[in-house]
């Protein structure tokens, strides 16, 4: 069977709605490192990792052995009523590592259960459905997490049983705040903040939600120190602080294991998916006590957790952390950015390289202007590929190339991988020039 046949049984029996990446699909049969391999045999290097997924690699030793062993008990699913000595250990993990005191951890399966969990958790701690979101966020598919996402192209329904005020967030290339210097925009973003909760809610508010670098909106952020200001206001009110780590967690920026340290806060909850997995389904919640109990009726996720997915989750993050596998991400990811940036500093079709550690993203406009070009970016996306390169690709207005590799990527990888990406650049801003 050929990939052109998978692509018609797929569009045959799947939703239109579901992208697929690249002119011509690819299908993904093998994977080793840092690389992948497709269904005619080619190898790609890998820069995405499965939507920053994959985040130790493929096909790890102690990962497989992990699952292998667990599998080998017979024991695959027994739900969450009965002890689970693997998610017992995680959790245990989990909170020593999330920096939040007295904690306690909810597993559920993916990103969006984590962020309509923490939404759960602090809508009862206030008892109050109001909830302060951000402008350009992305927190999930599901009804409540579609209701905080503040990127159009992500919503899929006007529909919400939350009521929501949105903030500015604070990027540095558009919107009204982009004008002013860091320090500004900070002192701008808590006078939003204090007039949205004057104007736009009723003052009982259950939470702001916020990525620390928003990664569907193209890995934009606000200036380091943001949410500990807008923090600051929250506390005069009694308002909960849930950080978004889906994306940003488990050291990936480099500079810190999660994205809300480089602000000088701690948040009240903490979401986390994607990368403990390592590709098996797990994410969770983490939070203070008081709040986290804050649950007045029985709820459990049924795979949340379960025996296979927290023997994946306890070999990640032990491998993770005997690895340092953050100050990797810190030495490979300024390989990358430093050399990005030194590229492209004299193209015009470049507004903006940015991000922390493995988690960067070039953004492309017109010529002289800040207006998004997403054919641009298309262009660049498909010569990566033919290159042997496969990136991600974001933003509010589809003109961002993004780059998530797994935080194993080895130094000769990021030169290789950024030879690739640069040259696609060069040439695609060439060809259009």
């Amino acid at each position: 069977m050929t990939t052109d046949d998978l692509l018609a049984r797929h569009r045959a029996v799947l939703p239109s709605w579901m992208p697929l990446y690249y002119a011509e699909p690819l299908e993904l049969v093998a994977g080793s490192g840092r690389r992948v391999t497709d269904a005619a045999g080619r190898s790609y290097l890998d820069f995405f990792g499965g939507v920053l997924t994959n985040m130790i690699g493929y096909d790890i030793p102690e990962i497989r052995e992990a699952v292998q062993r667990q599998l080998g008990t017979g024991l695959v699913h027994s739900s969450t009523l009965y002890l689970i000595r693997q998610q017992v250990e995680l959790a245990e993990k989990v909170a020593r590592v999330s920096g939040i005191p007295d904690a306690r951890v909810f597993f559920t399966n993916s990103g969006t259960e984590a962020n309509e969990a923490a939404l759960l958790v602090a809508t009862n701690h206030r008892r109050s459905h109001q909830i302060l979101a951000v402008r350009n966020s992305y927190h999930g598919r599901s009804y409540a997490a579609m209701g905080v996402t503040g990127n159009r192209g992500w919503s899929a329904s006007a529909l919400n049983p939350l009521q929501v005020a949105w903030l500015h967030s604070g990027e540095r290339l558009r919107g009204l705040l982009a004008r002013l210097d860091a320090d500004d925009r900070v002192e701008a973003a808590v006078e939003d903040l204090r007039e949205v909760l004057a104007t736009q809610t009723a003052g009982d508010v259950a939470a702001l939600i916020a990525e620390p670098i928003q990664g569907v909106g193209g890995f934009t952020h606000g200036p380091d120190g943001l949410f500990a200001a807008w923090k600051k206001v929250l506390d005069e009110h009694g308002i909960l602080l849930i950080s978004d780590e889906v994306q940003t967690g488990w050291g990936r920026t480099g500079e810190h294991f999660w994205g809300y340290q480089a602000h000088g806060v701690t948040p009240d909850l903490l979401t986390f998916a994607k990368g403990i997995g390592n590709g098996f389904a797990l994410a969770g919640v983490v939070g203070r006590a008081e709040v986290l109990e804050a649950v007045p009726a029985i709820s459990f996720s049924t795979f949340g957790g379960n025996p296979v997915s927290t023997a994946a989750g306890n070999a990640v993050l032990d491998y993770l952390l005997d690895h340092d596998l953050q100050a990797n991400a810190a030495r490979v990811g300024a390989i990358l950015g430093d050399g990005l940036r030194a590229a492209t500093a004299g193209l015009d079709r470049v507004a903006e390289v940015r991000g922390k550690g493995l988690m960067l993203a070039v953004e492309f406009v017109r010529p002289g202007t800040v207006e998004p070009d997403p054919e641009l970016t298309t262009r660049v996306f498909e010569a990566c590929r033919a290159g042997g390169l496969l990136v991600g690709k974001g933003g509010l207005h589809g003109n961002v190339v993004r780059m998530g590799p797994p935080l194993t990527l080895t130094e000769d990888e990021a030169r290789e991988g950024l030879a690739i990406l640069v040259d696609a650049i060069r040439s695609c801003v060439e060809e259009t020039a």
